[in-house]
């Protein structure tokens, strides 16, 4: 009986199955597609996070331990692939004398690396001239010293006889900060800056020249040992995290002591394990309420259908079958589109991750990929359960055969409606989202150095109830339009109705209920898209403000320390491809006792090269600020920090201790506090200054220029980086956008969210169109008896074509709007509550016309295609569409 009934449904409803189906389709795939992605981002995170570190430990040997020891325990731990005794040793200052010239520099540290080091840790040293063995010297130091490959340069160890050495090349160390830590200090107590001056001899060499300064302090020179691992780590960050700080506790433990571990691979972790868990949260915000849509279309498809499901089973009774072989039809049916669904939802999971990402599991391992199918699967199933069989037994339980062949009665107000729950929803949701974008609140606590982390779950309330609450509302208010509205909607429909305007009016008067779930389910597609959407291209924007911010330019060319530029400098930089050349100095500035960074900028000039948007300041816009500075030349914008140190007000006198390099003494300068700077193009993330240039000049003496911002119109960014870098070797750091673009992100920003954003959009569109189409054909097939009947009372194709497309105009007009006004609130409550995400957080949030533009029309063409079938279809032979029901 159940392969008959199952027949016959397929034969019968082959329509009302097919969109089912398809609904659940959408959910399987959404769900299957972000969980792969998000396990494959979890786990690119880990390695990227182990790839950007060159040496993994440095574990330093304690005084009074054996560095020999040290070094055979660290070689025999598990998971160690190498490891490698480097030799530290400070030295009060080097020399050298060429050109008629002696140049010295300030203290400096001296590494002693054996042959083999390059070899061993490629990232640590990056080779800019002369030989790759020997002395090398960094190339800061070069600068200062002016020494070349072939040169001589004068090592002062503390406590012996100067010694010389002939250099061999000419290197950069692009990760000093952590080579020389503090090993086992906390970050707050890190040196705020590598040592300026660093000098790289060979281990014989080394030791031979260390030998005299060890016998007098044996502390003026340290050992560490440097260790590569290998060791098979967690996909996930977290779980990566603390396998290595574990065993980087246990090398600890196996020397007794004897040494202790500065572990750059645990930092690295560290940070990725944060930026996993707002991969995670966008999977829940974005990702979630897809799947959730997608569920209400099914159960909005499946319930086009309910009433003559009601009407089928209640004949199915009184033929004489039980109230369980009637719930075993329904199974038989939630079955059938729960699997077609869900097979279906999974192939395209499989086409949209070969079409994104080259991969059909997203690039997530084998075995996690067919986890979160399976996953996506048996949600595809449940959601058929809930969507056919629930309301079959539901049914059965409650109704009667009597009740269910009733064609007419009258609809109670929903609970929900009766007792405000839309109300009480947007309510708590801006409570919640009050407490939850409060400037001391954290989305994600992840402690640096803590194993443990965690996130605040309860921030998702915010935007889930306004979400909900939101359609609620505009349920209630669909309604309220469509029961008491007769009059304005007979008056919009009489153009296309004619004298059948009164009973299209009434008519969707009576179906008020069907009509407003579709302009809600609508609304909700349109709004999940555009949320969806506002959010990435936000996303993008301020990664690229980041990446600029960083940067300071599309190019930017960074003078070494100690060597005095002046602006005119500027016109050699025009190659080709250059628009325009900003000249930016950077000092070191003392107010009280604290030194900070400033930046003197030309007011007039700046925006030039380079972009400042108002979220970069406080207490007026960036072009405000920008013109204090030229009128009021002493005027000095200041951080936050420094604002709340020292008790500032505007106008308040600000005495700065700056290099005056007439006297090369400390001079102070008076400037007037006149804004808050919160960041700046090449700035550090804390405290520093931002000033007039030619006031700077002027006080200290020198017009000296520590940066240049090279503006080349957005485009041929690599090749005029690389043009400048030929022209000026190694006196200057030339960078541009697109290298500083993929480093400075952080692991989350470094995953491909391009693909990521084209499933969630894509999945945004099918589903916009789903609701509105699909849903609207369903209903109104299901009313071709009621066309029918019409067209027997004498109406007109005209005006049963037109009775379709005032349905088809109200549902649209108020799935539009409702839409529109959801997902403008819910973009802007996104971005707010996730501003963690964000680096800065944006001074305006993104909004893609273009792709909303998109959307709204392929629902405008969904509907607009279901609304004129249903009219052709309204034109069939009465006779023959009453003997098919």
């Amino acid at each position: 009986m159940i392969i008959t009934w199952t027949g016959g449904l397929l034969r019968r409803r082959t329509g009302r199955l097919v969109a089912t189906a398809l609904g659940i389709a959408l959910a399987v795939a959404l769900v299957a597609s972000l969980g792969s992605f998000l396990t494959a981002s979890k786990s690119t995170m880990t390695d990227r996070a182990v790839a950007s570190v060159a040496v993994d430990w440095q574990a330093e040997v304690q005084p009074g331990a054996d560095p020999g020891a040290v070094l055979a325990a660290a070689k025999s731990a598990q998971g160690v692939k190498a490891a490698q005794s480097v030799g530290f040793a400070r030295s009060t200052g080097f020399g050298a004398t060429g050109a008629g010239s002696t140049q010295n520099t300030g203290p400096g540290v001296v590494l002693g690396l054996p042959d083999s080091y390059r070899a061993t840790f490629p990232q640590e040293i990056r080779q800019l001239t002369g030989a790759s063995s020997g002395v090398l010297i960094a190339q800061q130091t070069a600068a200062n010293l002016h020494v070349a490959p072939g040169d001589t340069v004068t090592v002062n160890l503390p406590g012996v006889a100067p010694a010389k050495v002939k250099v061999a090349g000419v290197v950069d160390l692009p990760q000093a900060d952590s080579l020389f830590q503090k090993v086992g200090a906390p970050p707050q107590s890190q040196p705020s800056a590598p040592p300026d001056n660093v000098l790289m001899l060979p281990t014989g060499v080394f030791d031979k020249l260390t030998a005299p300064a060890r016998s007098v302090d044996p502390a003026a020179v340290t050992t560490q040992i440097h260790i590569a691992r290998d060791a098979r780590l967690p996909a996930d960050p977290a779980a990566a995290y603390t396998s290595d700080t574990a065993a980087a506790h246990n090398l600890e433990a196996r020397t007794s002591g004897g040494a202790k571990v500065g572990d750059n691979l645990g930092a690295a972790l560290d940070g990725a394990r944060q930026d996993a868990l707002y991969a995670q949260i966008l999977f829940l915000f974005l990702g979630v309420p897809g799947a959730v849509l997608a569920a209400l279309l099914t159960a909005a498809v499946a319930g086009a259908g309910a009433g003559r499901r009601r009407s089928e089973q209640a004949l199915l009774r009184t033929r004489g079958l039980r109230p369980r072989q009637v719930a075993a039809t329904a199974g038989a049916e939630a079955a059938v589109v729960g699997a077609a669904g869900g097979l279906l939802g999974l192939g395209i999971a499989a086409v949209a991750g070969r079409a994104a990402f080259g991969t059909v599991s997203f690039g997530a391992s084998g075995a996690s990929a067919a986890g979160w199918f399976g996953l996506a699967l048996v949600l595809g199933l449940t959601v058929a359960a809930a969507a056919v069989l629930v309301p079959a037994l539901r049914d059965l339980r409650s109704g009667t055969v009597a009740a269910a062949r009733r064609v007419v009665g009258r609809a109670r107000s929903p609970w929900w409606m009766r007792y405000g729950l839309d109300f009480v929803f947007l309510a708590a949701s801006l409570l919640v989202f009050r407490a939850s974008s409060g400037n001391q609140y954290a989305l994600v606590l992840a402690p640096e150095g803590v194993a443990a982390i965690s996130v605040s779950y309860w921030a998702f309330l915010g935007p889930a109830l306004l979400w909900f609450g939101s359609a609620l509302l505009l349920w209630r208010l669909a309604t309220l339009v469509l029961a008491h509205g007769r009059r304005p909607l007979a008056r919009l429909a009489r153009p296309l109705t004619g004298t059948l305007a009164g009973t299209t009016a009434a008519g969707m008067s009576r179906q008020r209920r069907p009509l407003a779930r579709s302009i809600v389910l609508l609304a909700l597609a349109l709004s999940f898209a555009a949320s969806t959407a506002t959010f990435n291209s936000t996303y993008q924007q301020q990664a690229e403000v980041d990446a600029r911010l960083t940067n300071g330019a599309d190019v930017t060319v960074t003078q070494s320390p100690g060597v005095s530029v002046r602006p005119a400098a500027g016109k050699a930089l025009k190659v080709p491809g250059v628009r325009h050349v900003e000249p930016l100095q950077h000092r070191f500035a003392y107010v009280g006792a604290d030194l900070q960074d400033l930046y003197g900028v030309n007011p007039s000039t700046v925006t030039g090269a380079t972009s400042l948007q108002d979220a970069y300041f406080s207490g007026g816009t960036a072009k405000s600020l920008m013109a204090k500075l030229a009128a009021k030349p002493d005027s000095l914008l200041v951080s936050q920090e420094t604002v709340k140190d020292f008790q500032l007000t505007l106008g308040d006198t600000v005495n700065l201790r700056l290099q005056d390099t007439r006297t090369h003494t400390s001079k102070t300068v008076p400037f007037h506090y006149a804004g808050v700077v919160k960041e700046f193009p090449t700035a550090p993330k804390d405290s520093f200054f931002v000033a007039n240039s030619a006031y700077v000049a002027k006080s200290t003496g020198s017009d000296a220029v520590g940066a240049f911002l090279v503006d080349t119109g957005g485009t041929h960014q690599k090749e005029v980086a690389k043009r400048l870098g030929d022209q000026l070797g190694t006196g200057a750091n030339v960078t541009d956008i697109t290298k500083t673009r993929s480093t400075v992100g952080s692991s989350l920003t470094s995953v491909d969210l391009a693909g990521l954003t084209r499933i969630e959009l894509v999945f945004a569109v099918l589903l916009a169109a789903a609701s509105g189409g699909i849903v609207l054909a369903l209903g109104l097939a299901e009313r071709s008896r009621t066309f029918a009947l019409t067209t027997v009372l004498g109406a007109t194709r005209r005006q049963l074509r037109g009775l379709v497309l005032s349905e088809a105009a109200v549902m649209t007009t108020g799935g539009l709007a409702g839409g529109a006004l959801i997902g403008w609130a819910l973009s802007e409550m996104l971005v707010k509550v996730l501003t963690g995400v964000f680096d800065p957080p944006p001074d305006v949030i993104a909004v893609p016309w273009a792709y909303l533009t998109v959307t709204a029309l392929t629902a405008v063409t969904a509907i607009a295609a279901a609304a004129l079938n249903a009219a052709r279809r309204s034109s069939r032979p009465p006779v023959e569409e009453l003997r098919d029901l």
